[in-house]
């Protein structure tokens, strides 16, 4: 049965219908991607599935006992408390039986009749009995995974979720979210606020989430790993594609010619048809035949092409050619709050470098374009542009200092008041503000209107230097598309901060990777960097795979010729296997203990349970009262048991892939 079925639905706003009579279904283990422009109504449709909203008509049925997820762009504040465990108790009920179970213990210490000890008693193993079981279906251990996952260290598991920054406390609703593992996941953009770490291990942990999926990004690498099948919201109507991103844009261009190749065919038709009604109409011999054409033409349904979208469009000019350094940094240090961001970095941009800055969020990424920029100093060494250089700086608190009072055209035309006003038009309908658009005053705009006003005023202008942090937020997928192709000609240098994989793999052409207080510069692409650290990883091991294959061959090549030196053979891979083995042990013995150790609370576990299950025992307090508190130590210890254990067996199997030994788990 379908997790979502939408029949037939409805919705408009004032000036615009959104959808019109559309219908589709959901089923488990689903992938869509849900795509269309800004303003096409996914995160509408999204706020519908998840009830958010009403259909005007129609129908959203969700699947009884379907547990749906929703992760909005924008949210309201929902966790409270300390972090950890306000996304151990999103499980929904889990707080309500927490406070069940402290209510009976509370009764249990008072005075009360026989009968009423005994229903608290029931009443006590039984909440014990639900709690366990969420417990084992939601262990804190998991939570605290994901937690670290997206970005946050063990130290933050107590800070209070108010306290965060807003782009922290969205991440901790993702988590809580993830945490509650959902039949359905409903995601509008989940990678805004997070970095590149933290974008791929959401990556990792979606690949192996077995529940349905809806997902909005303008991540094209993103969103083209984990769909299957597109939603598209088009200017005319709803359609549905099977394959993932790239499959829909093939099937999408088919479609086009196709339809225009029949517009024309049935054009030509149209104009024979009626050159025969004008020249045979008043013959008597051919008047039958001009009629049955007219006829036709009538009940002939015009067949018609896609509607052009309208998106941002727009190249860079070309801009004055700088001199070889753009950009010499020497000696910089920076700290705030006693943090140490960077020490002591040296570093140069060069002419026509792209150059991407990563890293987990709070290394410093937007304090290092910052102080290239010139918003603020470091502390020690020195920033040096270099000569003819001319910077643009394009950051995402700029839409926050637009002057509000301001029309969009008098916004992007103080930047060039010597351009002519057509000049300065064009530009501005580069970016989708046309005809009375232009006169919109900023306050008005939305904040993905107010972050093409800000590109919009590089555009007029732009240096030859391109500093910008996280451009494609707020863009849809294809303004982000369009934006990639311009920087991609442009034939300036580039430094920018961006979490759009596919932004940085398409355009960078060398990684400044942020660790530890230092900058790790890399020449290439974000997967070439990847793919290096990941060949580091092995090499540290003695692992790497071409020397491994070339060893191969030689034994190879050794067991083909003698006896003796098939003997040698068996006697090194005999040591290997000792080797191996030796080097497995402390692992597979730490794995033995904390089993016996987890079955022998198991059992004093489901002792205790036995006996607290008995009215008779909460009569004497005396031996109540030792009992519950035991049975909350050895839950805590069995819990902490299990995550050792878990994380014995993640090592054991990376060790025996490391070193070739096979995984009979």
């Amino acid at each position: 049965m379908s997790l979502v079925t939408v029949t037939d639905l409805c919705l408009a706003f004032p000036g615009k219908d959104l959808f019109n009579n559309i219908g589709f279904q959901v089923e488990p283990g689903d992938r869509v991607g849900l795509v269309g422009l800004n303003g096409s109504g996914k995160t509408s449709l999204l706020r519908l599935l998840a009830g958010e909203i009403r259909p005007d008509r129609g129908k959203v049925g969700i699947k009884s006992g379907c547990r749906a997820g929703y992760l909005p762009q924008d949210m309201e504040e929902r966790l409270s408390g300390p972090l950890l465990q306000s996304v151990i108790d999103s499980i929904p009920g889990r707080v309500h039986i927490r406070e069940e179970i402290e209510n009976i213990k509370q009764a249990l210490k008072e005075d009360r009749r026989q009968c009423e000890l005994e229903t608290f008693a029931a009443g006590l193993a039984e909440a014990h009995q639900e709690m366990l079981n969420l417990d084992m279906r939601f262990p804190s251990h998991k939570a605290e995974k994901i937690l670290e996952g997206l970005g946050f260290r063990s130290s933050d598991f107590n800070m209070p979720v108010s306290s965060l920054s807003g782009g922290w406390k969205m991440r901790a609703s993702l988590a809580s979210l993830l945490f509650q593992d959902p039949d359905l996941l409903l995601l509008d953009e989940p990678t805004n606020y997070l970095d590149i770490p933290s974008v791929r291990w959401l990556e990792h942990f979606l690949g192996y989430f077995k529940g349905a999926i809806i997902l909005v990004c303008h991540d094209r690498i993103f969103l083209n790993r984990h769909i299957q099948r597109v939603i598209s919201l088009e200017p005319e109507g709803m359609k549905t594609y099977k394959g993932n991103y790239e499959q829909y844009l093939n099937a999408r261009e088919e479609e086009m010619r196709s339809l225009e190749a029949m517009a024309k065919n049935q054009e030509q038709k149209v104009k024979e048809a009626k050159r025969f009604i004008e020249r045979f109409r008043a013959k008597a011999t051919k008047a039958r035949q001009a009629q049955s054409k007219i006829k036709l033409l009538k009940k002939m349904q015009t067949i018609k092409s896609h509607q052009k979208v309208k998106s941002i469009g727009f190249s860079f000019p070309m801009v004055p050619q700088s001199g070889r350094v753009v950009v010499n940094i020497k000696g910089l240090s920076k700290s705030f709050d006693g943090n140490v961001l960077f020490n002591d970095i040296d570093l140069a941009i060069l002419r026509r470098e792209r150059i991407a800055l990563i890293g987990a969020n709070g290394l410093g990424k937007t304090t290092m374009l910052r102080m290239i920029a010139g918003e603020i100093k470091p502390d020690d060494g020195s920033i040096s542009p270099g000569h003819n250089v001319n910077m643009s700086y394009y950051a995402q608190h700029h839409s926050e200092m637009l002057d509000p009072e301001k029309s969009v055209m008098d916004e992007v035309y103080q930047v060039v008041p010597d351009e002519s006003v057509s000049f300065v038009r064009n530009t501005c309908g580069s970016f989708l503000f046309s005809g009375e658009d232009v006169d919109k005053p900023i306050k008005v705009l939305s904040g993905g209107e107010k972050a093409r006003v800000s590109l919009a005023k590089i555009l007029v202008k732009p240096g030859n230097l391109l500093v910008m942090d996280e451009p494609t937020n707020h863009l849809d997928l294809i303004s982000s598309e369009i934006l990639i192709e311009a920087l991609a000609r442009f034939n300036g240098s580039l430094l920018f901060v961006s979490h759009n994989q596919s932004f940085i793999n398409r355009l960078a052409t060398k990684i400044w990777d942020i660790r530890e207080a230092r900058i790790i510069e890399y020449p290439g692409s974000l997967y070439e960097y990847y793919d290096h650290l990941e060949r580091l990883d092995d090499d540290s091991l003695g692992l790497d795979p071409k020397k491994a294959a070339e060893e191969e061959k030689e034994e190879t090549k050794i067991s083909d010729k003698t006896k003796d030196s098939k003997k040698l053979l068996r006697k090194i891979k005999a040591d290997q296997r000792n080797v191996i083995s030796n080097a497995l042990k402390p692992v597979l013995d730490r794995l033995s203990g904390l089993e016996n150790r987890i079955a022998d609370m198991e059992k004093r576990e489901k002792e205790i349970s036995g006996l607290l299950a008995d009215p008779d025992l909460f009569k004497d307090k005396d031996r109540t009262l030792p009992l519950l508190n035991e049975y909350d130590r050895i839950r805590k210890a069995l819990e902490e048991s299990m995550l050792e254990w878990e994380e014995s067996q993640v090592r054991l199997k990376e060790m025996k892939q490391r070193l070739g030994a096979p995984d009979q788990s």
